[in-house]
């Protein structure tokens, strides 16, 4: 396979991921803002921070309201990981690849593109319409490519970007509840709106699923615990650290004898490290260390497979940084 198309379809599916996630953040966010008081910024600011983008966010909206976060992470054309700029580098990549991927996977992803670029029947609609609008067309995105993509390589770089990208929103998401909104130490634990403990499940999709496998209420450890380390909920960290290692064991083939090398390394110990890991030592220790040290890690996993399979350096020509929602 051509590192370009390998590139090509990892972000792909990153973007498409990360547009899903932004959507159901921004779509709990508008629910819950229904108990605050009118024009509370309570639960809008933490999604900046949770996108990693508060730097741009200030310097573009210093007033921080509610409506500048919702069209800060929505439609901004200057944020590189607003829904509508993902889309719009999800379908480039995929117009590049046409040959790899299915006819179904790219008019399902250009019908995504040109209804958030030039629909005014789509941005006329109340918020949480266009959000649920945007979740199940990249959902359905999904379903499309699982059901007409060969399993062959395309399939795993695919794969990869998605849980790769998935792996990063919850974590981010779960620090921003314990960081963000709880900055006191001593405060991690105590007693916490319950609303806003069901709002983060439903940010990540995980509602239903947490209520059928815990009989009890709902507890910051359990959630931190469900979000974490849960081994067949398919949006957990360790779930997602599961299928990226079994993708880069296909994409890699036949093992050579000898020590592993520093990709296969460090997917290994990050799998290790979060399968045997409880959830007690992790609160002892502090989670939202626990969860800075996974970033970096996650980071430096995503910059050793675009060394290896993405990056085509020449000797007069040093190959640029990866920008935050990169292009083909």
């Amino acid at each position: 396979m051509l590192s370009r198309v390998a590139d090509s379809l990892y972000w792909i599916n990153r973007n498409v991921e990360r547009a899903e996630n932004i959507s159901r953040f921004v779509e709990v966010s508008e629910a819950m803002a229904l108990d605050c008081p009118p024009g509370s910024a309570e639960p809008w600011l933490p999604l900046i921070d949770a996108s990693g983008e508060r730097e741009l966010f200030d310097k573009l909206y210093p007033q921080g309201q509610p409506d500048d976060v919702v069209r800060f992470l929505v439609r901004e054309e200057a944020n590189p990981s607003s829904i509508v700029n993902c889309i719009g580098v999800a379908r480039e990549n995929a117009r590049q690849i046409r040959e790899v991927i299915t006819t179904e996977m790219w008019e399902q992803i250009n019908d995504i593109y040109w209804i958030l670029l030039e629909s005014d029947r789509f941005w006329n609609q109340p918020l949480q319409e266009q959000l649920r609008e945007v979740r199940r067309a990249c959902q359905l995105f999904y379903g499309i490519s699982d059901a007409t993509l060969s399993r062959d390589l395309s399939w795993h770089f695919s794969r990869l970007g998605r849980l790769i990208e998935r792996a990063d929103k919850t974590s981010r998401i779960l620090d921003v509840k314990y960081f963000l909104l709880l900055p006191s130490p001593e405060e991690v634990g105590g007693v916490l709106d319950e609303l806003q403990w069901i709002a983060l499940l439903r940010c990540t999709g995980a509602y239903q699923m947490f209520r059928q496998a815990q009989q009890q209420g709902i507890s910051p450890k359990a959630v931190a615990a469900f979000l974490l380390l849960d081994p067949i909920f398919p949006r957990s960290v360790r779930y997602c650290l599961e299928g990226i290692n079994r993708a880069l064991g296909v994409i890699r083939g036949t093992p050579v004898p000898g020590p592993p090398d520093d990709l296969e390394s460090l997917g290994g110990l990050m799998l290790a490290s979060w399968s045997y890991v409880r959830i007690d030592e992790l609160m002892a220790q502090g989670l939202h260390e626990a969860i800075d040290r996974f970033q970096s890690d996650l980071n430096q996993l995503h910059g050793q497979i675009d060394e290896r399979y993405f990056v085509r350096p020449t000797p007069s020509t040093p190959s640029p940084a990866e920008p935050a929602c990169a292009p083909d």
